[in-house]
């Protein structure tokens, strides 16, 4: 009876395993979820709560990186050997929370609340006060040092 209880159990868990972990894999490429309020920044270790100012990088080994404000990521950016190449880099479009932008074709309008106070927040917009990636991530260097 003991024999047979194990070898259903030890079966369960053999056959749940694939399932279980089918449920759990990320994406190999484009942004992975981020479990809002409960997943912390890379950067600065705060929660990630605000949806309109989140960002992901994914490096060259395709490990991926969350973040809660542009700011953080490029500042994470700034300090990795793989800075030069990074394999993706996404950013929450702020003006709508569910669409992840390529961060470099991105533009970026300055002066928002972000949460750690970077400032931008990406948009697919072009216009007055609108920024290129380029312009944005300088100003965020020049605000760290």
């Amino acid at each position: 009876m003991h024999r047979r209880r194990f070898l259903l159990l030890a079966s369960s868990a053999v056959w749940g395993l694939p399932l279980l972990s089918s449920c759990t894999r990320e994406p190999s490429v484009g942004p992975v979820r981020i479990v809002w309020d409960r997943d912390t920044c890379e950067h600065c270790k705060m929660i990630i709560s605000e949806k309109r100012f989140a960002a992901q990088i994914r490096n060259p080994a395709m490990r991926v990186y969350k973040f809660d404000d542009f700011g953080c990521a490029v500042s994470f950016l700034k300090n990795q050997e793989w800075a030069a190449q990074p394999a993706e880099f996404w950013v929450a479009d702020m003006s709508n929370s569910g669409q992840w932008l390529d961060a470099r074709q991105a533009h970026y309008l300055g002066g928002k609340t972000t949460p750690m106070g970077f400032g931008f927040g990406a948009t697919t917009l072009t216009g007055a006060g609108i920024v290129s990636y380029e312009e944005a991530r300088k100003a965020v260097l020049a605000f760290l040092e």
